[in-house]
């Protein structure tokens, strides 16, 4: 479903008030055993986001995704088909590849030789003859499901979990007007963070700290009328951009939420800061008509056509979380994905961003370049700047002795729900389950 810019839901992002605030216990962020408890239970039972097809397009490509103690080798088989393995030579364990690269003819252990072919059997074991009868077929490398939607490639160490497209139940549909196959992924960087992977992504599952740490932001986006939806392992929020939020007491003008869009959106459109609202819109044009139309004159500069898409499917930004760990943001010419990993321990993590663009059909595939910087390197635009400041001292905080719960608001549903589908997935005892809030309700 689509909307245009005057055809606003008035949906606002609470919903229904609950009885009470949801409590969520604090320890869950910085507790070594909860933290192992989510690598026993839950890591090895979920999809996650691994890369793009771009990463791993032609025969020979791979790439290592790892995610707390796991690692998972993702290959383009000779026959151009992606199989997954766990990333263990299966003499003694030794990682057979690391990062990401082209031109795999064989997966060859670097310790001992041990070598399988891109299908995962083993072919070569030097002085075989030492380990007496040892059969050559009972040792494939072990298996990782993998599947793809749309652009992104996913893996699941269960190799019995339910298929991808169910996991992701209602967003497949929802997304499907905005045709993401026609966006290239050209960069991702991996951001070091003092904080722990659900800090982060909690970060990326809620509108509620807009008017707060996010004054620029707030004077171009509606956070009030921001419907949100809970499917189940999945969920969504919508946000109207080019008009100021309802919070704001004082009027806001066309010039102002133009400036304010540019400040944190201006590369959306080809805008540099500083450029003045264009005094020849049509008449009846709303600022948000005007930013939609450079937008679409910027598009059509790189060779992409979106005369397709209205105002409204230009300016609202539709905001999926798949659980565990990833969110992703979405309109008619943006696409920006984000994932959060668990670190060396509880209070450290990585912040992945998959940054992509629009690209005329036919467009050639290149591989995305991969970065890494910490949090005080990174500086990727004013808004998600402003949210990495927060983090590490969000994960001091949370360690406070007299900080026993978080308590959470029904417009932190998409938060509240990453818990829901948490307890179910480590089979948490009732003591050390949330507490107030009210269910939320699966559509």
């Amino acid at each position: 479903m689509t909307h245009t810019a005057q055809e606003v839901r008035r949906e606002d992002a609470i919903g229904t008030p609950p009885a009470r605030p949801t409590l969520v216990p604090a320890d869950r962020y910085y507790s070594p055993a909860f933290a192992a408890l989510e690598i026993e239970r839950m890591w090895p039972k979920v999809w996650q986001l691994a890369c793009t097809t771009d990463h791993v397009a032609e025969p020979g490509d791979y790439f290592e995704y790892r995610c707390g103690p796991y690692s998972v080798l993702i290959v383009c088989g000779e026959d151009g088909v992606l199989r997954a393995f766990q990333n263990a030579c299966r003499h003694r364990g030794n990682s057979l590849c690391s990062g990401a690269g082209s031109g795999l003819r064989e997966l060859r252990c670097g310790y001992h030789g041990w070598t399988w072919d891109l299908g995962g059997s083993l072919r070569r074991v030097p002085n075989r003859k030492g380990f007496g009868a040892l059969h050559m077929s009972e040792l494939p490398l072990v298996p990782v499901a993998v599947d793809t939607w749309e652009r992104l490639v996913f893996v699941n160490l269960d190799v019995d979990a339910i298929p991808l497209l169910d996991y992701l139940e209602a967003m497949p549909a929802d997304v499907k007007w905005c045709r993401l196959a026609d966006f290239r992924c050209y960069a991702t960087m991996t951001i070091e963070v003092d904080a722990n992977w659900k800090t982060i992504a909690d970060g990326y599952s809620e509108t509620y700290h807009i008017q707060t740490l996010h004054p620029e932001l707030h004077r171009c986006m509606d956070d009030v009328y921001a419907p949100q939806t809970i499917w189940g392992h999945t969920g969504k929020s919508e946000q109207l951009y080019g008009v100021p939020s309802p919070h704001l007491k004082q009027s806001v003008s066309d010039d102002e939420v133009w400036d304010a869009y540019v400040c944190t959106q201006g590369a959306l459109m080809g805008v540099e800061e500083g450029t003045p609202l264009p005094d020849d819109r049509e008449p009846g044009a709303t600022v948000a008509d005007v930013i939609a139309a450079r937008t679409r004159a910027f598009a059509a500069s790189r060779g992409v056509d979106l005369q397709w898409a209205d105002t409204g499917q230009i300016m609202r930004l539709h905001q999926y979380n798949v659980f565990p760990n990833m969110t992703l943001l979405m309109n008619a010419d943006h696409l920006t994905v984000m994932t959060s990993h668990p670190g060396a321990d509880p209070d450290r993590g990585e912040l992945v961003m998959l940054l992509w663009t629009r690209m005329a059909p036919g467009a050639p595939r290149t591989k995305p370049v991969d970065v890494r910087m910490n949090a005080d390197e990174a500086h990727p635009g004013l808004v998600l700047t402003q949210d990495i400041s927060v983090l590490a001292g969000l994960q001091r905080g949370l360690h406070q002795p007299g900080l026993k719960h978080l308590t959470l608001s029904n417009e932190e549903r998409r938060v509240i729900n990453m818990h829901r589908n948490l307890e179910r997935y480590l089979d948490l005892p009732e003591p050390e389950r949330m507490t107030g809030g009210e269910p939320v309700e699966r559509q």
